[in-house]
This record gives C-alpha cells, sequence and structure tokens, in this order.
C-alpha cells in the first residue's frame, strides 16, 4: 500500500475513518486479550513498528544480528513473510526461494543470518531453537503476542513521525498509541526528527540512529553515485527518502518512480522502466529490498543502493541487549 495523505493530519476524510479505525483496534485488543505467549527457553528479542509503512526496520534487525553474532551468539531471525505465499515455519534459502516464496525483507535478512518465515511466530520460533538458535529477533512483532519478548523496540521514521496518531486507516498508528508504547522498552528514533509524543506518554530509553548509504561503514557509495544520471524507482514504504538519499549523494535523478510497499514487479513493469530509462539516457536505480523483486531482465542492469544502520550511542544499544540476554536466559 501507499500512505495516502491525510495520514499527516487530522481533516475531514480521517474523522470519517474513525469508526474503521476504532473496530481495527478493537480487533488488535481482543486479539491480545485472548493470546497466551509461548515462552522459548532462548532470549527474544523484537523489532516492530508503532506505524504502517517503512521507518527502518529491516537494518535495525540486521544491526541488531550484528551485535549479537559479534557476542558469539547464533543469531536466528523469525519474520511473517510478507509478501511471499510460504506459511512456515520454513528456514529461508536465498539460493533457491523467491521474493514471492517468502518476502522480499526474510531474503534480505538470511544473507546476515538464518532467517525463518512462519505465519504462526511461536511454531516459527521454536523451529529455530530446536535448529540450534541462541537468540531469537522477532521481526515485526510489536503487534504480534505468540511469543513472550525479552526486549520489544519501536522503530519511529524521524521524518515521517506519527502523523496524525490516529489508527489505520485513520491514520498510521497499527494500534492504539498508548497500548503500543506500554510494550515496547524502548524507542528507536532512525534520521533527524523529533518522534512527536505526546508529554510523558513513554518514559523509557529513546535511542537514535541514521541510514547511511553502503552496506558496511566507511564504504564508498558517495563516489560511486556523485555525477551517474539515474531512473530512481523504489517500492517501499517511504520511496521518497530514498530518492532524497540517491539526491544527497549526488546523483542526477532524470526520473522518480514510487511503487506501492513490496509491489511485485511484473514482467510489464520491467519493460516500462527499461523503455524510460533509455529515453531518458539514465541507468536504473533502486533499493536492496526492491532488487529482489526483480525480474531478470531488469534486475540484470539495475543498480543497487545499499544502507546499513549507524548507531548515535552504541554502548545504550548493547546494554539493552545484555539486560534481554540475561532475562531471556533459563533460570537455574
Amino acid at each position: 500500500m501507499r500512505a495516502p495523505g491525510f495520514w499527516r493530519r487530522r481533516g475531514a476524510l480521517s474523522t470519517l475513518l474513525l469508526p474503521l479505525a476504532w473496530l481495527y483496534d478493537l480487533a488488535g485488543w481482543l486479539r491480545w486479550r485472548r493470546a497466551r505467549p509461548l515462552r522459548l527457553g532462548i532470549p527474544v528479542i523484537c523489532v516492530g513498528n508503532l506505524t504502517a509503512g517503512g521507518a527502518g526496520k529491516t537494518p535495525t534487525v540486521l544491526a541488531l544480528a550484528g551485535l549479537l553474532a559479534d557476542r558469539g551468539l547464533a543469531v536466528h531471525v523469525v519474520s511473517r513473510g510478507y509478501g511471499g505465499h510460504e506459511r512456515g515455519p520454513l528456514r529461508v534459502d536465498p539460493e533457491r526461494h523467491g521474493a514471492a516464496d517468502v518476502g522480499d525483507e526474510p531474503l534480505l535478512l538470511a544473507r546476515a543470518c538464518p532467517t525463518w518465515v512462519a505465519r504462526d511466530r511461536a511454531a516459527g520460533g521454536s523451529a529455530a531453537e530446536a535448529a540450534g538458535a541462541e537468540v531469537l529477533l522477532l521481526d515485526d512483532g510489536l503487534q504480534n503476542p505468540a511469543l513472550a519478548k525479552d526486549l520489544a523496540l519501536a522503530v519511529i521514521d524521524g521524518a515521517a513521525g506519527l502523523g496524525n496518531r490516529r489508527v489505520v486507516p485513520a491514520g498510521p498508528l497499527r494500534e492504539n498509541l498508548s497500548r503500543g508504547l506500554s510494550r515496547a522498552q524502548a524507542l528507536l528514533v532512525v534520521g533527524a526528527g523529533a518522534p512527536d509524543l505526546p508529554a510523558g506518554a513513554f518514559d523509557g530509553p529513546l535511542l537514535r540512529a541514521t541510514l547511511e548509504a553502503g552496506s558496511a561503514p566507511g564504504g564508498a557509495a558517495a563516489a560511486d553515485w556523485r555525477g551517474r544520471r539515474v531512473l530512481a524507482f523504489a517500492g517501499i514504504g517511504r520511496p521518497e527518502k530514498f530518492f532524497d538519499t540517491l539526491a544527497g549523494l549526488g546523483a542526477e535523478l532524470a526520473g522518480r518512480r514510487a511503487f506501492a510497499d513490496h509491489h511485485a514487479y511484473t514482467a510489464a513493469d520491467a519493460e516500462a522502466l527499461l523503455a524510460e530509462a533509455r529515453r531518458l539516457g539514465a541507468e536504473p536505480a533502486t533499493t536492496e529490498k526492491d532488487a529482489v523483486r526483480l525480474p531478470p531482465a531488469l534486475a540484470s542492469v539495475t543498480r543497487v543502493l545499499p544502507v546499513h544502520l549507524s548507531w548515535r550511542d552504541k554502548r545504550a544499544v548493547e546494554d539493552l541487549l545484555e539486560r534481554a540476554l540475561a532475562d531471556g536466559r533459563p533460570q537455574p
């Protein structure tokens, strides 16, 4: 889906949709009331969103996986596999599975550590534990009650914030704000900007990070893109963020094409984009998440921009992880 413009403000259309938002929120509340979260024998660290749309969740999971792996721990990820048809539990194999099977985000995560797709997160967590996981990262699980969590981190896009602070479809929130915040032990704001929280709504740690171009710190992303003429296209939560990043790196954006989040690119899409790139005398360029969804003819000629998360206070993040790991270890 594409985030509608009225999610940024409280206008007439947003108000008209409030009854549907109340029903959506009630369904989520009832789901939690009936839930009996499973407690695994390993620590469970959840990364989720308070809002619909991209906030930097996947780079956050990858960054946390790196910190945990640096401790010598066997890290596994469990994801719902949005956009894929496999229900799981299924361990993702990037050599065998495609985005249509398991979704785009699990394919990216599986390049870094063992990753499972499972509509039933409890079954996915149990499968990962049985396969040797020593710590589990739950991708996009803040609104999912299937597993007991030792740390829940809510990611907020600093630029987009919380919009009009109303629940879908009247606004971008996935649930009542106070309820979502009550289940988060820490907030991570990605990028510049303030989270726009009501006074006193959250008293836990507020972390900050930025998305940097390049797959690893110290890369030459700026030099690679400066002066390059591109047709930029993206099907992510906020495509304009990708476009702005390319412009900031010095690329010449001859054209911009925004698609819905998790858009499944067709042969017709590929043909249209390639024809437009030829007409503009530009090179197609997209994100890592989009790249795994491209038809081969387009993928072979498209330049991909990788990004990684850079912590402002890495020590604070490591302290949170240490407490979560201690809480999640079996007691003697």
